[in-house]
């Protein structure tokens, strides 16, 4: 019995891919780029040369022609083992003896004792494997051409897929493969780069069904996005000004924060713990009804609203008429039917008021450039009947190139509890309004006024802080409705969501 796929790719070193493409996966024509992007070359060479740990360097494999397409001055790709696969080059242990026709790769070209040639990417992975190079290699990058990414996108030993993704249109005659969902999700994504008339941005791929991400280069431009809210945590802790609170808790603090995340390609639910995904739909599918009664949720199960609608509670801050469960003229209200005069929770408030977000819809259809698409629920005349004044209190909302960007501000933020709530919760609205009004979402960009761990918080989250984010899931939205309140739960597919156990912390009120 031969060995098994699993003892042949012990054999052999994993890799990662560099690889830059239009939207359509062009990547080259006529054996040449059709772009020159100064940014992204020189992104390219710091990804590929910078090593984690000094003494190491990293290698480059490449198919013949791929070599052949750098300039001679250039060649071979200083401070990087280039490896170069060739028919021609002899199948022997000596990885630097070539036969006539291989040798002819190197002749009169300097530092060709920082070149391997190999018969195929197979053989060029075994050899990184062996002990020597195993040692000294630090990171290998499959970086071309076409057969030689088809051949590695296919292989189970490849474990990240960084792109350039190019969003102009170019003449290609050469194709990467397209990137299958179910092996590679997205880990991380830098902002959009300009570079004369071109845009583009650098992503990263990881392969699915790992536990933790590959090693990934120190290069790598974007970080995974959820290290923004971990290094805030870790610096609030470290740093913020431990203060007095209404709950009485205490907390620390740090005044103005904001968050970035993209909604293109993955959506920013939180993997270092497990958050209540269905508690965020249907809380905001009940703000987007304009409901302001608890007990709807109790009824499906979801008790965010629990504690500040108690009997306790509302007797707490004087509402001792109103109804338990009755919250007041809290978000959805305000979304509804702002300026509207409040009764109770059982009222039909039809007509009533402004309804600010069906005037948001309307905008984004018929005046898209307004800089005054703005949703507020907080109204100064209301606060006095409200359970709990709004913590997340104005969102903003920007198209541009087809696409719908949000920006929240958020006066009270409870980084422990609420604030993997909210970020999912307006990044799922962003999403919501983009599907009604025929448009793709863009970012989700989170303004944090004062942003606070709550002492009792600062132990569990130090556990969390433990964890290693992992890939954002995606969400697709299966249905036709344009209703904005005939939405239901099961509209929403939420796939490759694999997070961190749930981080237990108790809610201060």
């Amino acid at each position: 019995m031969g060995p098994s796929a699993e003892q042949m790719n012990a054999a052999r070193r994993g890799f990662q891919i560099v690889v830059a493409a239009t939207r359509q996966l062009g990547i080259g024509k006529k054996g040449n780029l059709p772009w020159k992007l100064s940014g992204d070359m020189l992104y390219f060479k710091r990804l590929t040369q910078e090593t984690r740990e000094a003494g190491k360097r990293n290698a480059v494999v490449m198919g013949r022609n791929t070599w052949e397409s750098i300039p001679k001055k250039f060649r071979p790709l200083p401070g990087r083992l280039n490896v170069v696969l060739s028919r021609s080059a002899q199948n022997n242990e000596n990885v630097n003896s070539f036969n006539t026709s291989a040798q002819g790769l190197f002749d009169g070209e300097k530092g060709s004792s920082d070149v391997a040639v190999h018969g195929s990417l197979e053989s060029a992975l075994e050899m990184l494997a062996s002990p020597d190079f195993r040692d000294s290699i630090e990171t290998v990058f499959v970086i071309g051409g076409g057969q030689v990414y088809k051949e590695a996108l296919e292989s189970p030993l490849c474990e990240a897929v960084h792109l350039t993704e190019i969003d102009s249109d170019f003449e290609c005659d050469t194709f990467f493969p397209s990137i299958d969902p179910t092996k590679f999700r997205i880990w991380s994504s830098s902002p959009a780069k300009r570079d004369k008339e071109s845009q583009y941005s650098f992503l990263c791929y990881s392969r699915s069904g790992k536990v933790d991400p590959p090693a990934l280069p120190s290069a790598t431009c974007s970080k995974h996005e959820e290290y923004q809210y971990l290094d805030m945590i870790e610096d609030i802790i470290e740093n913020g000004m431990y203060r007095g609170d209404r709950t009485g808790t205490g907390t620390f603090s740090k005044f103005g924060c904001q968050m970035r995340f993209d909604l293109r390609r993955s959506f920013p639910l939180l993997t270092t713990k497990r958050v209540f995904w269905r508690g965020v739909v249907e809380e905001l599918l009940w703000f987007m009804r304009g409901s302001t009664n608890a007990k709807l949720l109790q009824e499906k199960n979801v008790r965010i609203w629990d504690g500040n609608g108690s009997r306790e509670y509302l007797d707490s801050i004087g509402l001792t008429d109103r109804e338990e469960g009755d919250l007041g003229p809290v978000y959805g209200f305000q979304w509804r039917h702002f300026g509207a005069e409040y009764t109770d929770m059982h009222a039909d408030y039809s007509g009533q008021g402004i309804d600010q977000l069906a005037e948001v819809i309307h905008k984004i259809k018929n005046n898209p450039n307004d800089r005054r698409i703005i949703l507020t629920a907080w109204n100064p005349s209301a606060l006095k009947d409200m359970a709990l004044p709004p913590c997340h209190m104005m969102c903003q909302f920007y198209v541009a190139n087809g696409e719908l960007s949000c920006q929240m501000y958020q006066r009270s933020c409870d980084l422990g509890l609420g604030v993997p709530f909210n970020i999912a919760s307006y990044s799922l609205l962003t999403c919501i309004i983009a599907h009604v009004c025929g448009l793709k979402p863009g970012d989700f960009v989170h303004t944090l006024g004062d942003a606070h761990v709550y002492s009792n918080h600062v132990e569990p989250l130090k556990e969390q802080l433990q964890n290693e984010p992992r890939p954002f899931p995606t969400l697709s939205i299966n249905t036709d409705n344009k209703d904005i309140e005939a939405f239901s739960f099961e509209d929403f597919e939420l796939s490759g969501y694999e997070p961190h156990k749930k981080v237990a912390m108790k809610m201060a009120v």
